[in-house]
């Protein structure tokens, strides 16, 4: 268990990343591959990356090289998701390549005390870790770039549900909803960890909430208590019965259904695009009929355009006694 503990200054500093970080997606994509927890959820992204991995000569990068420095449920060294993965793969794999080598000294020793390649005190030469970052680019490109459109769908309507919290209920609202996982016991957060018990004094520092795609279960932080804190955590996950959905499809369409279903948590017209698969001004026509027909409204927030449901759409999305919400 990880104890989280908060003051009123962390509070007022906790915040919600604003995409994926793409170096904790690899770590925790690399963990989908060694164990069949969450297979389900990703059966289609784990079928096509083996075959496109083995397209691409990675399965000896991957078997000796990738997946033994990301152990799943054991430690791995916090410089291979440094803090400005944040800033997106290119600043992340440069942070990593750049890590103090005291600092990565420290960490490797800690690794091999627990779980650790024969290779791996080697990460402490620098054209080591450069090697292995191309690795990661090179997976990158192949196992997660492909996905990147679904990836973003799902995170971005894990944040506008936990949005919603926020402004409902301040961040106690926000850290009250983040389970199953979690629980909310002001002024600490407890949450089930596959590592030891431990506890977290954020300090003033806040704390970093980041959705993941392909973290399942348990969410995730960096092992050195003195990093800026992050807690890597599941997006939710869509429950959209059959049943429900060929009717609303039979009636708009598949794809009107998605986007009318989209704004069931209030979405713009990117976020739109992605969730259903199709261009920008395809969407756009979509969303046109759909205002037109009294489903949905459209109100302008800064550069952007954001759609929510009138009750009327929000009425046809629900049908006969069941809840607005597609999401778990």
């Amino acid at each position: 268990m990880l104890h989280i503990h908060f003051t009123e200054a962390d509070l007022a500093r906790t915040r919600l990343a604003s995409e994926p970080d793409p170096l904790w997606e690899i770590a925790l994509s690399l963990h989908r591959l060694q164990t069949r927890q969450g297979r389900s959820a990703h059966a289609e992204w784990y079928r096509t990356t083996r075959l496109r991995l083995a397209d691409q000569g990675l399965e000896g990068v991957l078997r000796h090289l990738l997946l033994p420095v990301f152990p799943r449920a054991a430690y791995f060294p916090d410089f291979l998701t440094p803090t400005r993965g944040g800033q997106g793969l290119a600043a992340g794999l440069a942070a990593l390549v750049d890590t103090p080598t005291d600092r990565v000294r420290r960490e490797v020793r800690r690794f091999v005390a627990v779980r650790a390649p024969s290779w791996a005190p080697r990460l402490v030469e620098r054209e080591t870790r450069q090697d292995l970052a191309n690795a990661l680019r090179r997976y990158h490109e192949v196992a997660l770039a492909p996905y990147r459109e679904r990836t973003l769908a799902r995170v971005e309507a894990d944040r506008s549900v936990r949005g919603r919290a926020l402004l409902a209920g301040g961040a106690d609202g926000l850290l009250d909803g983040l389970g199953p996982q979690m629980r909310w016991d002001p002024p600490v957060l407890h949450v089930h960890y596959p590592a030891e018990e431990r506890d977290l004094v954020l300090d003033g520092r806040g704390l970093t909430l980041v959705p993941s795609y392909f973290c399942w279960g348990p969410p995730i932080s960096l092992a050195d208590s003195a990093l800026p804190p992050v807690l890597v955590y599941p997006v939710l996950r869509e429950a959209r019965p059959a049943a429900v959905d060929r009717p609303l499809g039979v009636l708009l369409g598949r794809t009107r259904a998605q986007v009318l279903r989209g704004t069931a948590l209030g979405a713009n017209t990117g976020e739109l695009a992605r969730l259903a698969g199709v261009s920008a001004p395809t969407v756009s026509q979509h969303i046109s009929a759909l205002r037109d027909a009294g489903l949905i409204s459209s109100l302008r927030y800064g550069t952007s355009v954001l759609h929510t449901l009138t009750p009327l759409g929000a009425a046809l999305l629900r049908g006969p006694d069941r809840p607005v919400s597609a999401m778990s």
